[in-house]
């Protein structure tokens, strides 16, 4: 018996349920807010991933199904062939221009494709081969072929893996990022007909550029000539250009377009966004649990840095900054309050920094803690983070009268130092600082430290735009109301079918 669509998917890319963060405690909080409505989860994790469940799983939630990006189903040999040729064409436009009608293009076919297509045909036919070949003639044969097989490899296998699965259905799909969850909820919208949603908390083609800029995997041997007109792609602009036309694709397929601040629309923007779909829902708490957190000083001076030890949080930002700041205040604690277990390597490194600077006596890595057990005693907050989309640290922190000392990141100015249609403004609710400089952090830090007034000062400003603006009920109010408009036309749309 065909059982009753779900009200909402969620397609989550290497969130919740697995991993903590700003972005898993927000989905988690969504659907605790929701209770009214009914949710599949369809979560995108990486290869042979074995993480435990991270939360415990609201019973508004009656399914859930995990993707293993680029994994694919094999097929037996002797498998029907010819695939690869049909698909070369729309995978071509798809990657070069990155429109909806593209990737229509490229699931019609999949779906036609008999059942089990699989990586023998996919990926490692002779049609796919002969795919690759002509895709590196084309656009990338000044790049060494073995590192442009395996790039384009896994480009392709993570697009197949989500184009292939089979779909929960749903009266309205809801995508947390671009990238792959983005091109999944988006087919999803081609396959049903049904409305499709996007909430962007960091935008996924700058935190992918990030990364590339990070990594030590994808070499790029300097260029033979320094002559002008001499350039050549490299194969960072190959992931780039990719993820950027996913998030083209994602953009045109979604009826909302939903960021947590305005300043984050203008890369929507330059991203291929519609400015008439474009709309900010920010980030809120709990303004009563937060805001009952009551203060006991501290017997020597405390600070904190909420958040996982990675290095996209730029802890050894934070560490240099201790090592400063305990040279002129005396009897420093530098609390790191977060899980440690997501890079083991990183972890090490910033252990060793911690010996290396003398600080064992100052910085304390908790791992994950209740935070409101720590809260009372903090008496400035540091975010050193080299992205970040609109933190709930500091909205929390904020809420107890906790002032922050925040990278130029994300919402972090405006939260910080308010909105320009701040009226009545209400004053610094801490600082902001440039990236990856522990000199304006320690100095930021030790002015809120050694001088109570202004501490005092920055804690009642953040309080106050915390109340004004980021008040958690009233958001979850509005995302009632656009999960009742998308639903409500979905019901109109069948009715209407089925009239005629």
């Amino acid at each position: 018996m065909k059982t009753e669509p779900a009200d909402i998917c969620l397609v989550l890319e290497g969130t919740y349920p697995y991993v903590f963060g700003g972005v898993s405690k927000w989905v988690h909080e969504l659907l605790e807010a929701q209770s009214d409505l009914s949710f599949h989860l369809v979560s995108l994790m990486p290869p042979n991933h074995r993480s435990p469940l991270r939360f415990e799983i609201p019973k508004n939630v009656v399914s859930r199904k995990d993707i293993s990006l680029s994994h694919l189903p094999q097929r037996s040999e002797g498998a029907s062939a010819g695939w690869v040729r049909k698909l070369e064409p729309a995978i071509r436009e798809l990657r070069s221009e990155g429109r909806l009608t593209h990737l229509a293009s490229v699931t019609e076919i999949l779906r036609a494709a008999p059942p089990g297509l699989g990586s023998k045909e996919l990926l490692d036919s002779r049609d796919a081969w002969a795919m690759l070949l002509a895709m590196y003639e084309r656009e990338h044969k000044d790049n060494s072929f073995i590192d442009f097989f395996w790039s384009f490899r896994a480009m392709l296998s993570g697009l197949y893996s989500v184009l292939i699965p089979e779909i929960p259905e749903a009266r309205v799909y809801h995508t947390v990022s671009t990238g792959y969850a983005g091109i999944l909820a988006a087919r999803a919208s081609i396959e049903t007909g049904r409305p499709m949603l996007l909430t962007e908390h960091g935008i996924y083609t700058n935190e992918r550029r990030i990364e590339l800029a990070m990594s030590d995997w994808l070499y790029e041997k300097p260029a033979d000539t320094l002559a002008v007109g001499g350039s050549r792609r490299q194969l960072k602009h190959l992931w780039i250009e990719t993820f950027t036309n996913y998030s083209k694709i994602c953009y045109e397929a979604a009826s909302r377009i939903i960021t947590l601040y305005k300043a984050n629309q203008q890369f929507q923007l330059k991203d291929g966004a519609d400015p008439a779909k474009l709309g900010v829902i920010p980030n809120g708490i709990d303004l009563e649990a937060y805001g009952a957190i009551e203060s006991t000083p501290p017997a020597e001076p405390t600070i904190a840095l909420i958040g996982r030890v990675v290095p996209i949080k730029d802890i050894k930002t934070y560490l240099r900054a201790c090592g400063l700041l305990r040279e002129r205040v005396p009897h420093l604690k530098a609390f790191i309050l977060g899980p440690t277990e997501e890079d083991p390597t990183y972890f090490a490194e910033c252990e060793a920094m911690v010996q290396h600077l003398q600080l064992a006596d100052t910085v304390v890595f908790t791992g994950r803690v209740k935070l409101s057990d720590y809260l009372g005693r903090v008496q400035a907050i540091a975010l050193t983070s080299i992205s970040e989309a609109q933190p709930l640290v500091i909205l929390e922190a904020g809420a107890a009268g906790i002032p922050t000392v925040a990278t130029d990141v994300g919402a972090c100015r405006e939260m910080l130092l308010g909105r320009d249609d701040e009226d009545p403004a209400l004053g610094a609710g801490g600082a902001v600082t440039p990236l990856s400089n522990p000199a304006a952090t320690a100095s930021e830090l030790e002015r809120l430290l050694v001088n109570p007034e202004w501490r005092s000062r920055c804690g009642e400003a953040i309080r106050a735009r915390v109340r004004r603006y980021y008040n958690k009920k009233d958001l979850d109010t509005a995302y009632h109301e656009l999960y009742d408009q998308y639903r409500h036309e979905d019901r109109d749309r069948s009715t209407r079918q089925k009239a005629s």
